[in-house]
C-alpha cells in the first residue's frame, strides 16, 4: 500500500471530483428522479452515480480492499483493509437543495481508522486527515473548540429514520439543553457536522442509528483535531454508527450525562 499521505491526497481529488459532478446535477435534478428506500429515507441517480464513479477510483488505488457503501456496491468479506463510502451524505438536504451535503470516504485495517476525507459540495471544504496527522479543511489545520461550558456551547443533533426508537433519546437531549446552551441546530448531514465539531463551528453532535459509512471520516477528523468520539456510554462501538457522540471533548461528559 502506497503511503498514507499520498493515498489520502488522491482520495482527497477523487472527493473533490464526485462532488463536483455532484454540484452540476444539482443544477439541472429533477425530484421525479427519486427513489424511496425506507420511509422518509431516498436514493436519487446521483448517489449511486458518485458511489459508482468512487468504488471503480478506489480499487484502483488500492485493489486489495473491500468496501462497505451505502449503496451497496463493492463488498467487504475479510480483506485487511475496507473503505467507507457514503457517496452523498445529506440525500434529502440535496433533494431539496438545501445545504450541507457531502462526500464521506474512510480507510480501515482490522484495528483502526486509517484515513478520513469528507468533501463539502455547497462550501467547498475538503477535510482530511490520517493516522498520525493533523485535521485540515483544504488547506487549514483545524481544532476543535475550547468552549467549556453549556451556556456558550452550539450543538448538534442528528434525526434519524427510526424515529420512534430515538425519540426518547431526542427529548432527554432537548430537554436537557434547549435554554441550557448557546444554540442547536438539525443540519441533516452527520459527517459534514461532525466536521464542523473538528473545526470547532460546533462544540458537539449526537445522534444514534446511523451506519459505519456516515461515521467512519468525521471520528477520525474529530479526534486527530483533539477532541472525542465515543457511543451513549462513554465506549467505543461509536464505529457502527448506531451510537455516536462527538464533541471538543470538555462537553463530552455533559452529553453522556444527559444520554445517561
Amino acid at each position: 500500500m502506497m503511503e498514507l499521505s499520498e493515498l489520502t491526497l488522491k482520495v482527497r481529488e477523487l472527493a473533490v471530483a464526485t462532488g463536483a459532478f455532484i454540484r452540476e446535477e444539482r443544477k439541472k435534478f429533477s425530484r421525479e428522479r427519486i427513489e424511496k428506500k425506507h420511509a422518509h429515507d431516498y436514493v436519487s441517480y446521483v448517489d449511486k452515480e458518485s458511489e459508482r464513479r468512487i468504488v471503480a477510483c478506489l480499487r484502483e488505488l488500492l485493489p486489495e480492499a473491500g468496501f462497505i457503501a451505502e449503496e451497496g456496491s463493492g463488498t467487504h468479506t475479510d480483506e485487511e483493509y475496507c473503505w467507507l463510502v457514503d457517496p452523498l451524505d445529506g440525500t434529502t438536504n440535496f433533494i431539496h437543495n438545501h445545504a450541507p451535503y457531502c462526500v464521506s470516504i474512510a480507510l480501515r485495517n482490522r484495528e483502526e481508522i486509517l484515513l478520513g476525507v469528507v468533501y463539502e459540495v455547497c462550501r467547498d471544504e475538503c477535510f482530511w486527515t490520517y493516522k498520525g496527522a493533523p485535521a485540515y479543511c483544504n488547506d487549514r489545520q483545524i481544532r476543535v473548540s475550547q468552549v467549556a461550558v453549556p451556556d456558550e456551547a452550539f450543538m448538534a443533533f442528528g434525526l434519524p429514520y427510526e424515529t420512534e426508537a430515538y425519540k426518547p433519546v431526542f427529548n432527554r437531549l432537548i430537554e436537557g439543553c434547549y435554554g441550557h446552551v448557546a444554540g442547536i441546530r438539525v443540519v441533516g448531514a452527520a459527517a459534514a457536522e461532525m466536521c464542523y465539531v473538528a473545526d470547532g463551528r460546533f462544540e458537539a453532535r449526537a445522534e444514534a442509528f446511523t451506519c459505519p459509512w456516515d461515521v467512519a471520516a468525521g471520528i477520525l477528523l474529530v479526534q486527530n483535531a483533539g477532541g472525542r468520539v465515543t457511543d451513549f456510554s462513554g465506549g467505543d462501538s461509536c464505529y457502527s454508527g448506531r451510537e455516536v457522540v462527538a464533541s471538543n471533548g470538555k462537553m463530552h461528559d455533559f452529553l453522556l450525562n444527559l444520554l445517561g
